[in-house]
């Protein structure tokens, strides 16, 4: 079931974002998280940006929007981000994140998703492909990783064409 994260999800959430900075294919984040670290980022998020869970019993992965930019010729763009629980990858919950969180970004007034994926990170970009996604660019040696750069690729779609 995919439904809108609370505060009590965020122990679930982050031990699924900690396991993708242990892991170093989903973020650049070098430190793992705290619990307060998560519950100050979760509470200062406006309602246009929301977190997403696909939870039974518990959280398996979890999703959100995020500003792209501060520049109101960019408010209708989102960054967005999405973790699955190593246990849970392959199942499918990918796909269903994208789906709530693109339907979501749409009935926000969002025309434009992006993101940025590790160039390496190949399972994050067939679902990125898969959704309808293009790469648009490749930041070279854009982060750095484990005391070597790597390489950023660049993603987007449009999702809505008319304007306001």
């Amino acid at each position: 079931m995919i439904r809108t994260a609370t505060e009590k999800d965020l122990p679930e959430i982050q031990i699924i974002y900690n396991q993708g900075i242990k892991e170093r294919i989903a973020t650049l984040e070098e430190d793992p998280k705290t619990i307060n670290e998560m519950h100050q980022w979760f509470c200062s998020r406006s309602p246009l940006y929301p977190v997403i869970v696909a939870a039974e019993d518990k959280v398996q992965g979890w999703a959100s929007l995020n500003p792209y930019s501060h520049r109101s010729a960019h408010a209708g763009i989102a960054d967005l981000s999405i973790y699955i629980h190593r246990d849970s990858r392959g199942r499918g919950l990918g796909f269903s994140l994208m789906e709530e969180l693109e339907s979501r970004a749409k009935a926000q007034g969002f025309h434009k998703l992006v993101l940025n994926t590790l160039a390496f990170n190949y399972p994050a970009q067939h679902l990125y492909w898969k959704f309808g996604f293009q790469t648009v660019g490749l930041l070279q040696s854009h982060g750095l990783l484990d005391g070597q750069y790597v390489d950023v690729l660049m993603m987007e779609k449009v999702i809505l064409t008319d304007c306001c």
